[in-house]
């Protein structure tokens, strides 16, 4: 794996981790909220083995990327278009695990380099109002009045300092398969070493995702997306309904259901690998090389 951080226009600083090579097929990964760079790494092995390039950017906020208060999903394309345009990338995957899930959308709107898309455990358009019943814990960040009282409500959730976020890995609040991935020690180190990331600027970055995510998809038209998007998303996922993938396929142009049994919320990655041949299936790209 190989780290960069490069200087976007307006002089912010944006990081990214690069788990593959420039002769393997490029996937922008899309963490989740909470998430960072390094969330790819928990199946960047099997990535790998398939000739995949997964390649995962700090959203503002995360990891080593400049904060950037009131930052929208649609207005954080350009981020990801200037880490491509750096690594000499043309075209290439989106996927988006839960919150990224949009993030990974709002690519393949914007772009044709974008060959196809996996939105994986996703929050969908929170424009639907039933939907945003359904995630308890956000939906008390969407309804705060102002940022700092948002940023009072994830602290009440999380803990002072993360410690209460293992519930939602290891914990009462997480799927069984989650907790049986986690039960692998090197699982369970790729999880930590991400979320030491995630926070590393504090709760910053997840606060302004559920700001972003809370006003739902306005700020890039859904409509627009030309490219194979696969909907990805596990029956066991405690966090993210199942409802939400279902609104999300039939908001997206040509969208494919693709319903795993059992897997939960972070589980899911393991169908992650398989789902990005799908995509590239669809347009006739041939499967990478593996090893």
């Amino acid at each position: 794996m190989k780290e960069g951080l490069i200087t976007v226009s307006d002089g912010r600083r944006v990081a990214f981790a690069d788990y593959g090579t420039p002769g393997q097929m490029p996937v922008l990964w899309c963490h989740g909220g909470p998430g960072s760079r390094l969330e790819p790494e928990i199946c960047a092995a099997a990535a790998d083995r398939a000739g995949l390039r997964l390649i995962g950017i700090d959203r503002p906020g995360y990891g080593r990327s400049t904060p950037r208060p009131g930052r929208t999903i649609g207005g954080w394309v350009p981020d990801a278009l200037a880490v491509v345009d750096h690594l000499g990338i043309d075209r290439f995957v989106s996927v988006g695990a839960s919150t990224g899930g949009a993030y990974a959308l709002a690519l393949a709107a914007a772009s044709r380099r974008v060959m196809g898309t996996v939105a994986c455990c996703a929050v969908s358009d929170m424009r639907w109002a039933e939907g945003r019943t359904l995630v308890p814990g956000a939906l008390d960040v969407w309804e705060a009045p102002n940022r700092q009282a948002a940023h009072a409500i994830v602290v009440a959730q999380f803990g002072e300092h993360g410690e209460h976020m293992s519930a939602y890995s290891t914990g009462d609040a997480a799927a069984e398969a989650d907790r049986e991935m986690f039960a692998d020690p090197a699982a369970a180190r790729c999880w930590e070493r991400a979320m030491t990331e995630a926070f590393a600027h504090g709760f910053g970055g997840y606060v302004d995702d559920r700001l972003a995510d809370g006003s739902g998809w306005g700020t890039f038209d859904v409509s627009a997306i030309t490219c194979p998007v696969v909907v990805l998303h596990g029956t066991g996922d405690t966090l993210v309904p199942l409802a939400h993938a279902h609104h999300t396929a039939a908001l997206v142009p040509g969208a494919t259901l693709r319903i795993v049994d059992r897997l939960g919320h972070l589980s899911i990655a393991l169908e992650m690998v398989s789902a990005i041949r799908q995509v590239l299936a669809c347009v006739n790209v041939p499967s990478p090389a593996g090893r």
